[in-house]
């Protein structure tokens, strides 16, 4: 994420993306693994809406997103995060989005998900 760019874990061999990433394919068993820049596109699958802050840092921010987004370029990967960039009201499933990178504080980099252009 420090490059700004989103890249998944990839079997050499079978080419199965999988996340999060593991010292051998979970498909074929393989340990020859690579990260592949992936485009960072793809479509809400679930979704809830948080009301109660889990840490007494988030107060401020309810109510707020969490997301799971499945990848178009990565099948069978889903990654977890926030809609950014909308209200609340318009997280829905099949969501087309696409990854965008915050930095809430300098040298920690986040990647998030907006409504697709």
């Amino acid at each position: 994420p420090a490059r700004r760019e989103l890249a998944i874990q990839q079997c050499v061999k079978c080419q199965q993306f999988q996340h999060l990433p593991r010292p051998i394919c979970s498909a074929c068993y393989s340990d020859e693994l690579t990260f592949t820049k992936v485009s960072g596109k793809g479509k809400i699958f679930s979704y809830t809406i948080a009301e109660h802050p889990v840490h007494p840092a988030l107060a401020d921010k309810t109510p707020y997103n969490v997301i799971l987004v499945d990848l178009d370029d990565a099948p069978g990967v889903r990654l977890i995060s926030n809609l950014v960039g909308a209200e609340n009201d318009a997280v829905k499933v099949g969501l087309p989005v696409e990854v965008v990178f915050e930095e809430p504080m300098p040298g920690t980099v986040i990647p998030r998900f907006r409504p697709a252009a």
